[in-house]
């Protein structure tokens, strides 16, 4: 192998290293980098299927003008005689911008300069607000500043890990291992998982509170008057190191054990075991995410957090803190360089004296003076003609934001769109009138931040394909271009991170919590070289600092922190006759986003391989709703059809779908153009947890599903969903007409003519079909009254290898593999691809432990996200239990 590449994982908010090395046959091999310190060597399985995404497939290698291809002097040119135009005749608040956290630092810098510096509106904000805008204003009303106090570190020496709001075991697969091995090296320690669904992460738990949907802030409540009433208070920290106490004491006095009990819908005796684990554990650390943020009550929730953890003084001290994880690998970044709408620069906000210093330091004549439109505002405002250009960078819009449609509704009427993207095809870049191609993860240069305040470097290890740039280069090209020539002539990202570490620390004396300025003086050789940090690095803390507020000072102006009464809300939009259920959305363990990348991993789509609607066994009964049929969606805002999963672990009266599928992927499978605009009045984050909602069964004529080795797209007017595989094109496909002639419909709506067709006719309307070609297999078509029940592995191996005349293909025409070859089932492990059955035949032959499995199957033993399922599996299966 040839030297290896040290870089960082492009998914979630940990923030992963990761190592590759180019094999001699030429293929990049990907690992954990054992010396970072957010994984230590681990990765999920969706950073170990990294290499498996960097194809050129589908990617935008080239400027596009109105569907035609550019070069890039003519777009960058249109680009700015455009926005230049808008701004000319309708004023800079026409006119928006639109990031994401997949941006590295350097290039949300240079975004947010451009537009409240030099355009001078506030209109840019990013699709973090979707996923941790409350968290933030959380921290800036507790503690004064954007500041996460706590380190990965503290989850193994915390006596009591709380996690809420959050499916850990699958959104941040290395956190929830990280916790698993402490919890294995520390059997004392103690884990609570709040959470209205029973989800992989509870296989930790010693105490799961299935809480009613948003009532979350009522039990933090209540556990602040517990220790109140038990002695648990550190009233010295309180008397010296905060203020609000008192009312926030009195508030949650209203909150009995009784009252949580009857307001969460929990039995009593679960409420008093969580308070009495907190009043007995020397630390406590809270680790929250989106079930707590995405709530129109989202930052008071955050707050209800925050006052357990100062009044019992659980904060700057090693295992303890409230911590919150967020969901991209740079929403932190976009933070700290003034990516929200509501911030300026270097967590700086819009008074006279914070707007006066950016001011002066971009020495920008025509800087914003008021915050600008949040996401949601923002393309209400496109849709209302008040926004007539928006340019949009690395996100996906009209999948990702709530009531998608009318988002996308917007996009088809404003008069500019512009959107900087990888991939040539996504339901926003379909958009656009100019699309720009931007260098993807691999190929570009620069700078993330994780949950931790972990800043890492992401290295370019491949060539720029095509005509892709960086998104800093084409954003300076404009701004250039736009008049602004002196303050963007960035030749190297790492000019550009020297600007914005000088800025953190420019006239703050210690009274902003970002303050990176001891990098301010990196030369581009030492930027390259940069190890892991976490922030403050400055003259106080030349190496960085792992836990914040240990000197019990904060940054409001007394350098007290503040401790918040909070009035428990429930959720503004109550199910009702029309729309009984509640839908609660959000990621399943192997997908990420709008699987823009992940989609292109075969082994990604394979353990959950369409859009699914998980539903209690008693609200699927009535409705006539078996396990895997499929199902419809209904809001006042959109519609969806997904397979249905019967899971009693799904509460009764509430609905989960996942976030990730959209029009690349699936007929009508977005999620959030169900989701009502409703958000919370101090973020501006969406709630994305509880939409009421109308399920039925939708009430198919046939389902099937067909394998092709060439490309073709699906036939419209019917459901479908594309499963990415390797050597084949895969849909799964269902249909309301009845169709009389499947060979004839299959001849219209695929390229079979020149093929030679093996088929069977079925009972019950069903039909199969094998295509030959030259002796290979180039189709494999199977349609019933229900779902086929498939082998598909076996049928994706005929494709590689054609079985043999007779019952081989006799067994490939039934959907199965043949006699001699065990079938695999679903997948449960997608780091070895073990399948389901295969698991339950070595439970039955004594595998009656995850070691075991592992041991013989390789399943559990990479990313170790689903040992959970097989546990289940194990306690399903196993003719005796072994813990």
């Amino acid at each position: 192998m040839s030297a290896g590449h040290c870089t960082t994982c492009p998914y979630c908010g940990v923030g992963c290293g990761v190592t590759l090395e180019r094999r001699a046959d030429g293929a990049l091999a990907v690992s954990g980098d054992a010396q970072h310190p957010a994984n230590q060597g681990r990765l999920c399985v969706k950073g170990s299927a990294l290499g498996e995404t960097l194809d050129l497939a589908g990617r935008l290698l080239h400027p596009q003008i109105d569907g035609r291809r550019a070069g890039w002097d003519e777009a960058l040119e249109q680009v700015a005689q455009r926005f230049g135009q808008v701004i000319e005749q309708h004023g800079p608040q026409a006119v928006a911008f639109y990031a994401s956290g997949q941006l590295l630092t350097e290039d949300y810098y240079v975004a947010n300069k451009l537009m409240k510096g030099f355009i001078g509106a506030a209109n840019i904000d990013t699709n973090s607000r979707l996923c941790m805008a409350s968290a933030v204003v959380g921290y800036k009303r507790a503690f004064g500043g954007d500041a996460v106090p706590c380190s990965y570190q503290d989850i193994e020496l915390a006596d009591l890990v709380i996690l809420t709001g959050s499916n850990t075991a699958w959104a941040h697969p290395v956190v929830y291992q990280r916790l698993v091995k402490a919890r294995q090296q520390r059997p004392q320690m103690r884990v609570v998982v709040i959470d209205p669904r029973e989800t992989a992460t509870c296989d930790i738990a010693d105490l799961h509170l299935a809480l009613r949907p948003g009532s979350d802030a009522a039990l933090f409540n209540g556990a602040l008057h517990w220790l109140a009433r038990h002695d648990g208070l550190d009233r010295r920290f309180l008397r010296r190191h905060a203020e609000g106490a008192e009312a926030t004491l009195a508030s949650a006095a209203q909150w009995p054990p009784e009252r949580v009990a009857e307001f969460c819908r929990l039995p009593m005796a679960a409420v008093t075991a969580f308070f009495d684990l907190l009043s007995e554990a020397d630390n406590w650390l809270t680790l929250y995410s989106m079930g707590i943020n995405q709530s129109s009550s989202g930052a008071d929730k955050c707050n209800a957090i925050i006052n357990l953890h100062l009044a019992g003084g659980r904060i700057g001290k090693a295992g303890c803190g409230p911590f919150s994880i967020t969901g991209q690998p740079n929403a932190m970044g976009g933070r700290e360089v003034g990516g929200l709408a509501n911030q300026l620069a270097a967590h700086m906000g819009f008074s006279a004296s914070d707007t006066d210093r950016v001011r002066r330091f971009w020495q920008a004549p025509h800087i914003a003076r008021q915050p600008g439109l949040n996401a949601v505002e923002l393309f209400q405002a496109i849709a209302s003609g008040q926004v007539k250009a928006v340019w949009i960078m690395g996100t996906n819009p009209a999948v990702s934001l709530p009531d998608a449609d009318a988002v996308r509704q917007a996009l088809k009427r404003c008069p500019l769109v512009v959107v900087s993207e990888v991939m040539a095809a996504t339901d926003t870049a379909e958009l656009a009138h100019i699309r720009l191609p931007a260098l993807a993860w691999g190929e570009k240069e620069g700078s993330v931040t994780n949950s931790e305040r972990c800043i890492s470097r992401q290295r370019a290890f491949l060539p720029a394909p095509g005509e892709a740039r960086a998104d800093w280069w084409i954003l300076s090209q404009v701004a250039q271009r736009m008049g602004h020539g002196a303050a963007f002539a960035y030749r190297h990202p790492a000019e550009i991170f020297a600007e914005h570490a000088a800025l953190s620390g420019f006239e703050n004396q210690g009274t902003r919590a970002f303050d990176i300025s001891g990098l301010a003086t990196l030369t581009p050789a030492q930027w390259y070289r940069m190890a892991p940090v976490q922030w403050p690095v400055n003259a106080q803390h030349p190496a960085g600092c792992r836990r914040l507020f240990a000197d019990g000072r904060f940054f409001h102006a007394d350098g007290k922190a503040r401790l918040l009464p909070i009035a428990p809300q429930l959720p503004k939009n109550a199910p009702s006759a029309a729309y009984p259920l509640v839908l609660n959305t959000g990621r399943i363990r192997d997908q990420w986003h709008t699987m823009t990348r992940t989609g292109k991993a075969a082994r990604l789509m394979r353990h959950l391989s369409e859009p699914f609607c998980e539903i209690h066994p008693q609200d699927a009964a009535p409705l006539g709703i078996d396990h895997r049929c499929l199902v419809r969606l209904d809001t006042p805002h959109g519609w969806m059809l997904a397979r249905a999963q019967i899971n009693p672990g799904q509460q009764r009266g509430s609905l989960f779908a996942p976030m990730h599928w959209n029009g690349q992927f699936t007929a009508q499978g977005r999620v959030d153009s169900l989701i009502p605009p409703v958000v919370d009045p101090d973020s501006g984050q969406p709630e994305s947890k509880h939409a009421p909602v109308r399920v039925s069964r939708w009430r198919t004529a046939w389902q099937a599903e067909i394998f092709l080795r060439a490309e073709a797209p699906a036939p419209a007017g019917i459901y479908w969903s594309r499963v990415t595989q390797e050597g084949a094109t895969h849909y799964i496909m269902a249909g309301a007409s009845p169709v009389d002639d499947w060979r004839r419909w299959l001849l219209r709506h695929f390229p079979a003519d020149e093929l030679t067709l093996q088929t069977a006719q079925l009972a019950q309307h069903g039909f199969h079909a094998i295509g030959w070609l030259q002796g290979r297999v180039a189709l494999a078509f199977y349609v019933g009254r229900g779902a086929p029940e498939l082998e598909r592995s076996s049928i994706l191996q005929a494709f590689e290898q054609p079985p043999a005349p007779g019952a081989p293909r006799l067994a490939l025409l039934a959907g199965r593999g043949a006699a001699d070859r065990p079938a695999a089932g679903a997948t449960i492990c997608s780091c070895f691809g073990v399948g389901e059955k295969r698991i339950i035949a070595a439970i039955a032959e004594g595998c009656h432990s995850a070691a075991a499995l592992g041991e013989r199957l390789q399943c559990g033993t990479n990313c170790g996200s689903c040992l959970p399922e097989l546990k289940k599996l194990i306690q399903q299966h196993a003719s005796r239990r072994v813990a």
